[in-house]
């Protein structure tokens, strides 16, 4: 079937576009909002931690406030939590409150050795 244009109709049914479904998922979401002063000293605190690089400090600043927000818990208090840590020990304890967010079977900073057969192993190696 032809139109005055001499072109074939358009089927509206194979139109993908998906934004209106992200839109009114997370309508009734209210955003999250820290005030810049927070922002500020979550950023500086991280940043001394990084050894200056701005970068990742903004990075990890973020990712602590969505987290700790997400939570309901209060990002300066997160802060001062980790302020509290010894040297050594703010990488695990970061890696452990980053994945209270997270599925499962995606957890980061956890590694799960698994253990092999010795009998399957003597056959490989012969």
């Amino acid at each position: 079937m032809s139109n005055e244009f001499n072109l074939s109709s358009v089927s509206l049914t194979n139109n993908k576009s998906t934004a209106q479904n992200k839109y009114f998922n997370n309508y009734f979401v209210t955003p999250n909002t820290i005030s810049s002063n927070q922002n500020d000293a979550v950023v500086a605190y991280f940043q001394q931690v990084t050894g200056g690089n701005k970068q990742s400090a903004a990075i990890l600043a973020s990712t602590v406030i969505y987290t700790a927000m997400s939570q309901g818990a209060d990002p300066m208090s997160i802060v001062q939590q980790f302020q509290a840590l010894k040297p050594g020990e703010l990488s695990v304890y970061l890696a452990m409150f980053l994945n209270l967010n997270r599925i499962g079977t995606s957890l980061v900073g956890v590694n799960n050795q698994t253990t092999q057969n010795k009998y399957i192993t003597r056959a490989i190696l012969a």
